[in-house]
């Protein structure tokens, strides 16, 4: 790392055409005096959340062997790159979810909202739903002070907040996973135009005429801002010039895909159902959201978000792994081998997509590290086998270095331990202080090389 006599303010911004860009953290941005205080002793650390509904296909997921010495199974196989830097945790359950008596037979629509806040959903069809603050917004009380954007909340999905998703539940609680207070869930973008904007620049209406219009108009928001860009890399480090340049290219790579994707879309609409400027291959819209995610880390523009992969109740078909059954149809497998198989591919292109935002984050330099060494990355599902609707030996997986506060390499097996206290664990290791999430009872133990609670 170089430092500079002179530091570059960290909340430097280029502005062109109305439109602002965020610098992505340089080490100019760090004073002399405090440069090892900021970046070795105290980075910045980042919180993703990636939920994918339906649980793991039983007898698929599980490693047989604990510790270091596991073997990766087919739904983990596409994160072998990271093993070393990911844990495996098996036997975690979610006791807020079980329904309880006089809850109606629809088991998703608990799911979800307990998944990230520990609480039992309140059983409604109506506007007076209740859960439970979600960690994502515990953590976003703590930080986002510091940032753009608290939290950013995101997904591939159809997104409605109005009628009944799941019998006995509101649509909310299928169409959500973060929830600022009790009686506040907060709506997830699944229009990759409009997270871009809320990033980059804003074209001061929701309209997406209008917006198309403008981004017509108007030259690329970085053009409009080359000449400032050329002169702050001229002022820096070479390592940071060449940060600096790799940053721009990747937003002009994003910018240039959503381009593409809109005009995809123009010519699709009248045949196929899609968002405005999502792109027609469903893998290409996954990667390009997750590569929004990631661009909101290197600039700084937030430092939690949330990413509803796969919602509960999804009738999506996979037809990129050979599946044409829908997801939900094929988690009410009833024991059957055929189904079995089929759902394990689901899981495993799932986690195929997880790798490859891993990957990003790895190749994203931060500070001393990259993105991925200073990040907590929990992934999972609220459900374990939801051909029964039952929220035990949930599928989870904690990647990421948490600068410095994770140590990766295990499979950890435990034995009836409640999702709330892992919640409790990472909220500790991001240095979120928090007296409890929901009904959790303490924290659970990672650093072992063995299991426990």
């Amino acid at each position: 790392m170089t430092i500079m006599k002179q530091a570059i303010p960290r909340r430097t911004v280029l502005r062109g055409l109305g439109a602002t860009i965020a610098l992505p953290f340089l080490d100019s941005m760090v004073p002399a005096a405090t440069a090892l205080a900021k970046t070795a002793a105290n980075p910045v650390r980042r919180f993703s959340i990636i939920y994918a509904a339906h649980g793991a296909s039983p007898g698929y997921w599980v490693p047989e062997a604990e510790g270091a010495a596991y073997a990766l199974t087919q739904p983990l196989q596409p994160l072998a790159a990271f093993r070393e830097q990911m844990l495996v945790l098996s036997g975690i359950d979610n006791a807020v979810a079980m329904a309880r008596e006089g809850d109606p037979r629809g088991g998703h629509g608990r799911m979800a909202p307990a998944f990230m806040s520990g609480v039992h959903a309140k059983p409604t069809q109506g506007v007076d739903f209740e859960a439970g603050i979600t960690i994502d917004q515990i953590v976003a009380n703590h930080v986002g002070g510091e940032t753009q954007l608290p939290s950013l909340q995101v997904t591939v999905e159809p997104v409605d907040f109005a009628g009944t998703c799941d019998s006995g539940y509101s649509c909310v609680y299928t169409n959500t996973l973060s929830w600022r207070n009790p009686t506040f869930p907060l709506p997830m973008e699944n229009n990759p135009r409009a997270v871009f904007e809320r990033l980059f620049g804003d074209s001061g209406s929701t309209d997406p005429v209008v917006r198309r219009k403008r981004f017509g108009q108007q030259r690329s928001i970085l053009d409009s801002v080359l000449e400032k860009a050329l002169a702050v890399s001229t002022s820096v480090g070479p390592s940071d010039r060449r940060r600096f340049e790799e940053y721009l290219q990747s937003i002009r790579d994003v910018e240039q895909r959503i381009q593409m994707a809109e005009a995809q879309s123009e010519r699709e609409l009248p045949v196929i159902d899609q968002p405005t400027g999502a792109p027609a291959e469903f893998t290409d819209y996954v990667k390009l959201m997750f590569d929004l995610q990631a661009l909101a880390y290197q600039a700084d523009l937030t430092r939690v978000s949330t990413f509803m992969l796969a919602k509960e109740v999804n009738s999506r078909t996979f037809p990129e792994v050979g599946v044409s059954e829908g997801h939900h149809a094929l988690s009410h497998h009833g024991n059957d081998p055929e189904k079995m198989a089929m759902l394990a591919k689901i899981n495993t292109y799932h986690t195929t997509r997880l790798a490859e935002f891993l990957e990003t984050l790895e190749s994203t330099p931060d500070g001393d590290g990259s993105l991925l060494d200073h990040s907590i990355v929990l992934y999972g599902s609220g459900h374990g086998n939801a051909n029964i609707h039952e929220p035990r030996n949930l599928p989870i997986v904690v990647a990421g270095g948490g600068a410095g506060r994770i140590k990766g390499g295990r499979h950890i097996r435990y034995d009836g331990a409640q999702l709330p206290d892992l919640h409790m664990t990472l909220l500790s290791k991001l240095d979120v202080p928090v007296e409890n999430v929901g009904e959790s009872t303490g924290e659970l133990r990672v650093d072992e090389t063995v299991s426990g609670v």
